[in-house]
Parts: structure tokens; sequence; C-alpha cells
């Protein structure tokens, strides 16, 4: 007679399941058996019925009586959303989809965090798990549908902003120096303390008739760009006009009364400042000093002190640049601060790029350790920490790295 053993089989893995329940009203809930005590009862004795895969309901309710679907502010589910990112529940188990979520949007957004969170997501009554391929697909097909509707929206949003603009109307963004946002939104009134500095600002540069030129009087003046207060009551302060900011607002159509949409003009709803022939003047200049022989023209440049040359005035980097004179380059190192807000706003200003590389080399050289024969420029960021320039006195200091230490700080007139 032969006997059988049988062995023990490993369990199946423990899957804690939460039970979710919502109702839009609070109609019915004083019941004895209400609508929540009838979803939370369908999805126990689903998870029931997978207790050999190891499921198991946990004993924390999660019932959001009385709140609509169609927004994701309901106590309950952020309970359970937390209790998700705690890493507590494996399984979400709702009666039905909308139960969870009425907003393909928002039904999107929660399920991205089931799945960041390794948790996965059950509707009792229409076969919906995403443990499984279909269930899956199901899922990707409601992301189609809710990527659909975001990028609907989006049209929408873009068409009624449009619309506006042809009719006219302020359609948001940054206020403009010379304007208050009217408390109503959607409309432009006019800051008169504001609009007539405006109005000197265009007098200053067709006077000038520069950027640069403009740039200083108005930076003598004192005067910045717009303070204002946002709508969660924070205050924004004005800051110092630059050679940007300052051509910016100089083309900027609102002030003859115009809003600009897609590089077409229309007829604005708010009071111009400036008056059109003003306004037509200054930016043909603007675009006629951007055309002249010797403006800066943006290329990448390989410069020894790229990064390492610093205004000893104003602390700001010294970058890179050159001009064209007849056919002939000309290299030179520019202070950020003057080239942003004017050359005269700091002593910096210019440097011959050949000069000060020939001056930086020639000391390194002197300072380094006998025996060093390492090329110059390649090693020159191994070598050098910074170089300071003064446009003042015209000095000239530059600190070695440590391997060079005995250099550091030696000064060149």
């Amino acid at each position: 007679m032969t006997a059988s053993v049988s062995r023990p089989t490993n369990p199946p893995a423990l899957i804690r399941c939460a039970i979710y329940t919502r109702k839009s009203t609070e109609e019915g809930l004083e019941q004895e058996f209400n609508s929540l005590m009838a979803q939370r009862e369908a999805a126990e004795a689903y998870i029931l019925s997978q207790r050999e895969q190891g499921w198991t309901a946990i004993a924390e309710p999660f019932d959001d009586g009385g709140f609509s679907g169609g927004n994701i502010e309901r106590p309950a589910l952020k309970r359970l959303l937390a209790a998700v990112e705690r890493k507590q529940i494996d399984c979400v188990v709702v009666y039905k989809v909308d139960r969870l979520s009425r907003s393909l949007l928002d039904f999107a957004g929660i399920i991205g965090l089931l799945d960041k969170h390794g948790v996965s997501f059950v509707s009792v009554t229409q076969q919906f798990n995403t443990n499984t391929s279909l269930g899956r697909l199901t899922l990707n097909v409601l992301l189609s549908f809710a990527q659909f509707e975001r990028e609907i929206i989006s049209e929408r949003t873009r068409d009624k902003i449009f619309a506006a603009r042809r009719k006219g109307k302020w359609t948001g963004g940054f206020p403009m120096l010379g304007y208050d946002v009217d408390v109503r939104g959607g409309k432009l009134n006019v800051n008169q303390a504001e609009a007539e500095q405006v109005r000197a600002m265009f007098e200053i540069f067709a006077r000038k008739r520069t950027l640069a030129g403009a740039l200083y009087e108005i930076d003598r003046r004192g005067w910045k760009g717009k303070s204002w207060v946002t709508k969660k009551g924070i205050k924004r302060r004005g800051n110092p006009f630059t050679r940007h900011t300052l051509k910016s607002l100089l083309l900027n159509p609102l002030y003859v009364g115009k809003v600009r949409l897609k590089g077409e003009l229309h007829d604005g709803e708010h009071p111009a400042i400036i008056q059109a022939t003003v306004w037509h003047e200054v930016t043909a200049r603007l675009e006629s000093n951007s055309r002249e022989p010797g403006a800066q023209v943006p290329k990448p440049l390989k410069a020894m002190l790229r990064g390492l040359l610093f205004c000893a005035a104003c602390g700001t980097p010294m970058v890179p640049a050159y001009t064209k004179r007849n056919t002939r380059e000309v290299r030179y190192y520019a202070c950020l601060s003057a080239q942003k807000r004017g050359w005269k706003t700091c002593p910096g200003g210019r440097l011959p790029a050949r000069s000060i590389e020939d001056a930086v080399v020639q000391k390194v050289n002197e300072a380094r350790p006998q025996g060093d024969n390492a090329g110059l420029p390649a090693s020159i960021e191994r070598l050098i920490e910074k170089v300071t320039y003064h446009g003042g006195t015209g000095s000239v200091v530059i600190s070695l790295r440590e391997r060079t230490a005995s250099g550091a700080g030696k000064g060149i007139e």
C-alpha cells in the first residue's frame, strides 16, 4: 500500500483592496440601506470572489455622500489617494467607473496616479480591471478620449481669445506701463501718471535716436517698469529697463490703441497713449538701427576668457562679442550690465579682446611653476579661476587656481 504525501503550495500574495463609493446628492442617505451601502456590498462580493487570488477588503471606508463626480474636491477621495501614495493600497474597487469621476480629465489624472504607484483599478459592473490586457486597452481608450477633450478645450480657449482680440479686447497677461487692468477684468484703463512717463520715454528715444542713449537718460531719471498687484495680492515691483525691455515697450502697438494677433493689428477698445505718427517713426528708427553696419551680429565665438572675465565695477560677466568695420571683424568683451542698460551706466564698457587675452597669457606664463609647459590657451580654464577688469582705472586682476597659488591675485595694469 502506497501513501501519497501532499505538499503545501505557496499562498498568493495579499492584495489590499479599498472600496470607494459616491453619491451625488444627500437624498436617501438617511435610509437604513442606502446607495453607498449597496455599492459597497457589490464591491465586497466581487472581492470575495477573488479571494483565491489573495484579494481582501480593507476595513477603512471611503464614502463620499453628497459630492459631485465633476471634480475631485471630495474628502474620501483625497484620503484614498493619500493612502495610495503611502503604499497602503494595492487595488481600488468601485461599483461603476463614474463613481470615481465623471470628468475624463480627472479620471485620467487619478488613473495616472494609481499606475505610478502600482495600484490596479477595478469597476465591478463594467468588467474594468487594469490587471488584465483588456482592462489596460480600455484604459488607453479612455485616456485617448481624455486627450481629445483636453485638445478640444485648448482649441476652444484659443478661438475665444482670438475672437476677443479681433474685437480689440484685453485678453490678459502682464499689465503694461501706462495702463491699469479694470477691476471687473477684460478692459484697460489709462493710468495718467504712467502715461506721461511713457510719452516722455518715446520723446527721449526720438531725440536720442539710439536705445543706448535713451536708456541712459531713462536710467538717470530713475524710471522703472510697471509695478502691479496680482489677483492673489502679491506685489510685483517694476525693474530697471534694459535694452530688451525698452525696445519691447517702444514696439508695443498697445500704446496706439491696437492689439496684435498673429502679426496683424486690430483696433483695441482701450484709449491710445501715443500718437500713431510718433509710434511709426520710433518703430522705423528701431528697425533701421538694427540694420546699420557695425551692429552686433549674434554669432558663437571661441573666446579664451569666456566665463572667466568679470567687470570689477558691477560684478557682472564680460561677454565676448564683435562688430564689423568694413569687412574686418573686431572682437571685444562687453560688460553684460552695460550692454543691457546702456554703455554709460557702467565704466566697464568694452575691452579689446586681443589686448586683454595677450596680457593674461603673458602673466599666467610668468606665474606658472618651472617645467609646466602646458599650452595656452587650451589650459586657461585649468589655470585661471577669475579675471576682473575695471574700466575706470584700466586695471586687471588675475586669480589663479591652487596649483599656481603663488600667482593668485597678481595685478595687471
